[in-house]
């Protein structure tokens, strides 16, 4: 699968560097690392596997950021509506409308057509079809009237919570069990041409930088919120 221009495999590659590559490669079998891209400047290319847990990376940042409303929230704080409403945003159009499609329409039926994992490819199934109706409450509430009345702000928690709680899981399972597991399924070819499909399905929905401005947004409300620093989450000695 070769490289192509600006797209987020050169930019994650700058970006994350060994780091995020070491973890992929723990985490998949030896045999579905990708080989370096031919022709081009010698990075490495990057599997679809990894690519789903890259943007998983979006997910878990957005669960952060309902962390930190919720915390809010109980504690009767100051909270943004445009917080909440912007990642709750980022959830429907990036997770459930583009990642859980992809998963829905090139994952979830191979593993159904190879008899492996069906059980927890319908448990993640029916997860994705709950999620979005949490994030339908999420969106209807994340507003400053909602948030001042009291009966809608514990709804608004309690859509919150209740999305954390499953996702935290499902993505975990999704990375160490599933993932892990589609290289098995399908031919080397193949393997290698979802990559190309799930690249070519973000260039059309999101343009060639999708995954970089999703990045972006979720970094703007870490701002908002006061959460972007890293360090503020060192344990102190």
């Amino acid at each position: 699968m070769a490289a192509r221009g600006p797209d987020r495999r050169r930019f994650l590659h700058a970006v994350t560097g060994l780091g995020v590559t070491g973890l992929a490669m723990s985490t998949l079998p030896a045999r579905a690392i990708p080989e370096k891209a031919k022709g081009g400047e010698g990075e490495e290319d990057v599997s679809p596997a990894e690519d789903l847990m890259r943007e998983h990376g979006v997910l878990k940042r957005v669960l952060l950021v309902y962390d930190e409303a919720l915390r809010r929230l109980d504690r009767g704080s100051d909270l943004p509506p445009e917080a909440v409403a912007d990642a709750a945003g980022i959830i429907r159009a990036f997770i459930e409308d583009y990642h859980e499609k992809l998963e829905e329409s090139f994952l979830f039926p191979r593993f159904r057509n190879a008899h492996t994992l069906v059980e927890l490819v319908d448990t993640l199934t029916a997860q994705h079809q709950a999620g979005r109706r949490v994030t339908d409450t999420t969106l209807r509430l994340a507003n400053a009237k909602s948030i001042r009345d009291a009966g809608d702000r514990k709804q608004l928690a309690d859509s919150l919570r209740a999305f954390v709680r499953m996702y935290a899981p499902h993505e975990a399972r999704e990375d160490t069990v599933l993932f892990p597991a589609l290289r098995k399924i399908v031919s080397a070819h193949e393997y290698d041409a979802l990559g190309e499909q799930f690249e070519d399905e973000e260039h059309r929905r999101f343009g060639e930088d999708g995954f970089e401005k999703y990045v972006e947004k979720v970094a703007g409300i870490e701002k908002k919120l006061g959460i972007y620093d890293l360090a503020q989450f060192t344990p102190k000695a």
